[in-house]
């Protein structure tokens, strides 16, 4: 299927191939099923398989559009919906929608909120109300995604990396997490915290501040912030995010999931 995709990607017109049509249906499936990850994790970190994505978006012009209607509903689009929720065993409150594609294990709970097409939910995770998981977003086991949250999709440019969000991890309400920003296992981030592939993470745990970019470190607790930066106008506050701590090792998971940051007298 490798071959079939990456000779695609560089003729456009093999699109009209059967051939070609049945290989990226039958990625685009095992997507679905959780066979095959946009991006997974090795010994030697995370690796992207960008054949994969080169699927996902071959996917979009096989596919032609089609009106749906669920009761009172109607939607509009090229991309058809999970189904069978209660044979997988995930729980989803209306009006929770998932795309075709987009692999959500057993045990996980979407509350009304979006899961994109190439995304990965593990298994355990709450995916909260209004939250949104772009495509290709890659979620950990036993991840909060808290209420309002936006996890960023990458399909283009293709060699970019999707959002990474590691097993344990608890993403506060109106968190902001794009650009492939990798949230490191058991790290909690506070209300509103923004994560881009730029932001400054500084973490001040220490007599001397270090600043890191594109990766919040496993266990560390993180809240909104900002710094002093020069312009010609003049000096202006910068967003930023602090590191503040570190998850207590000694604290029960999920307790400490909702105590982490009341730890630091940082409400969540």
């Amino acid at each position: 299927m490798k071959k079939i995709i990456e000779s695609a990607w560089e003729n456009k017109k093999l699109l009209e191939n059967e051939e070609t049509k049945l290989a990226v249906k039958s990625v685009i499936e095992s997507l679905d099923k959780g066979e095959i990850r946009v991006a997974e994790p090795t010994n030697n970190g995370w690796v992207v398989n960008e054949w994969i994505k080169k699927a996902v978006i071959l996917y979009f012009p096989i596919q032609k559009m089609k009106t749906v209607e669920i009761g009172p509903f109607e939607f509009h689009d090229k991309i058809p919906l999970k189904n069978n929720y209660a044979k997988k065993g995930i729980r989803v409150v209306p009006h929770a929608i998932a795309r075709f594609g987009a692999y959500i294990s057993k045990g996980v709970i979407l509350m009304p909120s979006y899961v994109n097409i190439g995304s990965y939910v593990d298994e355990g995770s709450m995916i909260d109300t209004w939250a949104t998981v772009g495509s290709c977003a890659q979620i950990g086991k036993n991840v909060h995604i808290s209420g309002g949250v936006g996890i960023g999709g990458v399909l283009e440019p293709l060699q970019a990396s999707p959002v990474i969000i590691e097993d344990n991890a608890f993403i506060g309400s109106r968190c902001i997490v794009v650009e492939g920003v990798k949230v490191g296992k058991e790290a909690v981030l506070g209300a509103n915290v923004v994560l881009t592939g730029s932001t400054k993470i500084i973490d001040v745990t220490g007599d001397n501040p270090k600043e890191i970019k594109g990766e919040v470190p496993k266990r560390s607790v993180v809240i909104p912030g900002s710094y002093t930066k020069k312009f010609t106008a003049g000096n202006f506050q910068v967003p930023c995010a602090l590191i503040i701590g570190k998850r207590k090792e000694s604290t029960d998971k999920k307790t400490s999931l909702n105590n982490a940051l009341r730890d630091y007298n940082v409400s969540a």
